[in-house]
């Protein structure tokens, strides 16, 4: 028996011995037929009779007494909201029990960030251990940015985004160029880039500009929650440690949608697009019919000119009625009413990286979709 195996033992056998020590049995069930590796499981604060003042006073356990990271959710309050943690991976149908109880939190290496880069134009940009991404700020305003995404490689569990714009801005190492660890080789200009959402109406997409405010409201390190304010809309993503896609929770303002003469620009119902730009080819994309998912696939070439295989984008829409590929464009598109929030997925991969050819992304990308509508369900019991 190794030495892991032996404190994990150890820790079993205090827990079953734990004497009156109050503790509380989470039962892990996954719903679909899928397997599912790494999933993020969320629990409410108050099952767990956790506050503020005891955050730090509490472990999870896994069946074998190990201690699981996990990450407390204030979600922009002052009292912790829920509890999240990765589950180890589970068959579908099967269960995995996990114990909490008063101890020494396990610590967690930060796989997840977010931040404002103001030495950077105003970018906001953001990770996991799958991608990196970024959006456009107030700062280049003059180059007509848009409200798309871009996407940045990465082949690496690391945080880059902070090295990357370290080595571009003070040592001359373009993030354009893959040094090692992944590069930025995807063009936006004024579009949705890698997952952007926009309206839909008169056969139009209105592609948007930057975002006016940012705001971070939950830093990691297995969950980062932050919210950009644009002008007609407020877009809340959600990035997780392991998953494909960003969750994103999107609002079009109403009263936005006026007119300097006091009409309206939009009806009060229209569809909102959420969208991946084709850049130089279309045939290499893969969809549901009814546009609840969409993917797509084109080479990685840095800006030295050298192939880096295969990147990867894909959006998830479960509310989505159609899909379409219009200014060179593939859209989901879903129903929507002004000042109501809808919910889609996005994200991009790379065949470096998790995803070795074209088919394991469309793949990846469709059992998101089913696992969206299936999550790992989550309960509790005192004993």
């Amino acid at each position: 028996m190794n030495r892991y195996s032996s404190l994990c033992t150890a820790a079993l056998l205090t827990l079953l011995l734990g004497g009156c020590t109050p503790q509380t049995t989470l039962i892990v069930t996954n719903p679909s037929l899928d397997e599912r590796y790494a999933d993020m499981a969320e629990v409410s604060a108050g099952a767990l009779r956790l506050t503020a003042d005891n955050a730090d006073r509490y472990a999870l356990y896994d069946e074998t007494g190990c201690k699981v990271p996990f990450q407390v959710m204030y979600y922009g309050g002052e009292e912790p909201q829920s509890v999240i943690f990765q589950v180890a991976d589970i068959r579908g149908g099967m269960q995995q029990r996990y114990v909490w109880r008063k101890g020494r939190p396990a610590h967690v290496t930060p796989r997840v960030s977010a931040r404002y880069v103001p030495e950077r134009k105003d970018d906001f940009a953001w990770e996991n251990d799958r991608a990196a991404y970024r959006m456009y700020g107030p700062a280049l305003a003059d180059e007509n940015p848009s409200n798309g995404v871009d996407l940045w490689l990465k082949c690496t569990d690391e945080l880059v985004v902070d090295s990357f714009y370290y080595r571009d801005l003070r040592l001359q190492l373009p993030y354009h160029i893959n040094w090692g660890k992944g590069l930025d080789c995807y063009k936006v200009a004024h579009t949705l880039g890698c997952g952007g959402i926009a309206p839909y109406a008169d056969a139009q997409l209105r592609v948007g500009n930057h975002y006016t405010d940012w705001e971070v409201i939950d830093q990691g390190p297995l969950r980062v929650v932050f919210r950009l304010t644009y002008p007609d809309h407020s877009l809340t993503v959600t990035a997780d440690a392991g998953a494909q896609l960003n969750k994103a929770d999107v609002v079009w303002f109403d009263d936005a949608a006026i007119a300097p003469d006091g009409e309206k620009t939009l009806p009060d119902t229209f569809r909102l697009a959420a969208g991946i730009f084709l850049h130089e080819t279309t045939d290499n994309i893969s969809y549901a019919e009814n546009g609840t998912w969409i993917a797509y696939a084109e080479e990685a070439v840095s800006d030295a000119g050298i192939r880096q295989g295969r990147s990867y984008a894909a959006v998830v829409m479960p509310d989505a009625q159609e899909v379409l590929i219009q200014d060179r464009h593939l859209l989901s598109l879903a129903p929507y009413k002004a000042d109501d929030t809808l919910t889609y997925y996005f994200g991009g991969g790379w065949s470096q990286w998790h995803y070795p050819a074209d088919a394991d992304w469309f793949s990846a990308t469709a059992a998101t979709a089913r696992h969206i509508r299936q999550p790992l369900q989550v309960t509790t019991a005192d004993n």
